[in-house]
Order: structure tokens, then C-alpha cells, then sequence
């Protein structure tokens, strides 16, 4: 029994030692960890304070940027009210003058011409009819000399009638700014009935009743006064405004063009007049030919 209990004592005293041994290589770990983590808390506090400084950084030229661009945003919107302003009164000025000062020097101003004479157009003032040509010559008139914006207006209304003028007087009192389009649109408006005759409307009731020729030319002052609407439409309009038998053949052709549709339109009108023309002969014994009325005429697309 002596020598167990010694036995079981020595064994106890191993576990003992071998436990303190562990113990101690615990502890020795426990406290490389805590080391390690109060580095790594030290290194965190660290970049922590890094980020904060940064954010501070950011934060400050936030504020000066957004500074910036308060003080970029008050001088430009000064800048574009200076601009309004100077335009505004620019062109107030100018109309005044013009309203005042409608004279042949100063339409000679307005043209570019230097020898101070009124350019002569033989062209008829307006008498409160055929506006829609009216409007079409001043434009091609200001096309070929290149009148500004500003100027034409002016430059309108010495080609008016002793009335239409008054007219203008009376809308220039009631208009700070009259521009061209202005004064276009407030004419059609007096003149014409507009909820009638709109260049549109009158475009679309379009019928040809005499010539060929005439019937085109009524055709062009319309149509190059309505704008938006495609090409292939416009050549159907124009076909749709001929006669019965004209527009009929004009459609076997298919023009792919005004131009083709206007020429195609005065051939086969040439051709019907001239099977229209009834001819007689005398025979020997004196007797007459009933004349021949003609069939219709179609040409056969090549």
C-alpha cells in the first residue's frame, strides 16, 4: 500500500508540474495577445485620428468650394442681368428710332448703302390685298440685300399704302417691340380671316380653276409659307389640287419631286388641250367631217 501511495503521489506531482508549466505558457500567450491587440488598438486610435484629420480636410474645402460657388453664381447672375439689361434697352432704343426717325437716310443706314439714296425697287406698296405676295417679295427683297433683323420692319412699311401705314402707327402704340414676325402675324391677323384663310388652310381647299401655270404659281405662294410637313405630303397636296383628268395621269407617273409633279402637271395639260382642238375637213363632194371628240390621254410610264 506504501508503494502505491508513493506511486500515486509521484504521478500527482508530475500532473502538478506539467500544469504549471501550461499554466505558465498560457499566461506567457494570454499576455503576447494583449500586447498585440493594445498595438493594434494603439495603431487604429492612430489612423482614427488620420481619417478624422482627413474628414476635417474635406470638410473645410467643402465650405470653400461651396463659397465659391455662391460667389461664381452671384457675379454670373450680375453679368447675365447686366447682358438682359443692355439688350433690352438696345433694342427699345433702336425701335424708338426707328418709329421716330423713318426716313430715307436712315433706311439707307439700314442697307449698307453709303451714298445716301433710297435703293429704288419698282415694287408696289401694299393696299391691304395679296398680302401673302406682298410678304413674299419684302422677304426676297431682304434676302437679296441682306437687311438685319432689326432693320426690316423699317425698311416694310416705306413700301405701305397712306391706310395700311396708319395701321402700323396704331400698332406701334400699342407694342413696345414690333419685329418682323410680329408685324407679319398682326397683318394676317387684320387683314385676312384667320380662323378661315390660314396659309395652311388655304393650301389644303387649294383647286385648280384656270391655268396650269397660274394654278402653280397660286400653289408656290402657299406653299412655301407653311412649313412642317414632309416632302412625299407635298407632292400628294399638289396632285390632289389638280383637275380630275390632269391629276389622274400625274398619279401613274409618281413624281418623286415638286418639280417633277409641276412639269408632268403642264405636259399632260398640253397634251389634253391639244386633243381638244376639234378639226373639220371638206371633202371633194363638199360635205363635212363630224368633228372628232378626243379620248383621254394617258401616258404610259417608261
Amino acid at each position: 500500500m506504501d508503494g502505491l501511495k508513493k506511486y500515486v503521489e509521484a504521478k500527482m506531482y508530475g500532473m502538478e508540474a506539467k500544469m504549471d508549466v501550461l499554466k505558465k505558457d498560457v499566461e506567457a500567450k494570454m499576455d503576447d495577445v494583449e500586447a498585440k491587440m493594445e498595438a493594434n488598438m494603439d495603431g487604429m486610435e492612430t489612423n482614427m485620428d488620420d481619417v478624422e484629420a482627413k474628414m476635417d480636410g474635406v470638410e473645410a474645402n467643402m465650405d470653400d468650394l461651396k463659397k465659391g460657388m455662391e460667389y461664381l453664381k452671384t457675379n454670373l447672375t450680375k453679368f447675365l442681368q447686366e447682358i438682359l439689361n443692355n439688350d433690352e434697352w438696345m433694342v427699345m432704343e433702336t425701335h424708338e428710332e426707328k418709329k421716330i426717325n423713318v426716313n430715307h437716310d436712315f433706311v439707307d443706314s439700314n442697307i449698307g448703302l453709303k451714298n445716301h439714296h433710297v435703293l429704288k425697287i419698282d415694287m408696289s406698296k401694299f393696299d391691304g390685298k395679296n398680302l401673302t405676295t406682298w410678304i413674299l417679295q419684302m422677304e426676297q427683297l431682304f434676302d437679296l440685300h441682306n437687311v438685319q433683323n432689326t432693320h426690316k420692319v423699317c425698311i416694310g412699311t416705306l413700301y405701305l399704302e397712306p391706310n395700311q401705314f396708319v395701321w402700323y402707327r396704331w400698332l406701334c402704340s400699342r407694342k413696345k417691340i414690333v419685329t418682323w414676325a410680329i408685324f407679319t402675324d398682326q397683318m394676317i391677323a387684320h387683314y385676312e380671316d384667320t380662323k378661315r384663310n390660314t396659309f395652311f388652310s388655304q393650301l389644303i381647299n387649294l383647286k385648280q380653276k384656270g391655268s396650269m401655270m397660274e394654278h402653280i404659281e397660286d400653289f408656290q405662294k402657299l406653299n412655301i409659307r407653311v412649313r412642317d410637313i414632309p416632302k412625299e405630303h407635298r407632292i400628294d397636296m399638289f396632285i390632289g389640287t389638280l383637275k380630275d383628268d390632269i391629276q389622274h395621269e400625274v398619279l401613274l407617273w409618281e413624281p418623286y419631286s415638286l418639280e417633277k409633279a409641276f412639269r408632268l402637271a403642264r405636259k399632260m395639260e398640253s397634251k389634253i388641250m391639244a386633243t381638244r382642238k376639234p378639226t373639220t375637213h371638206n371633202h371633194k363632194d363638199g360635205s363635212v367631217a363630224t368633228p372628232i371628240h378626243p379620248q383621254p390621254v394617258r401616258l404610259i410610264p417608261q
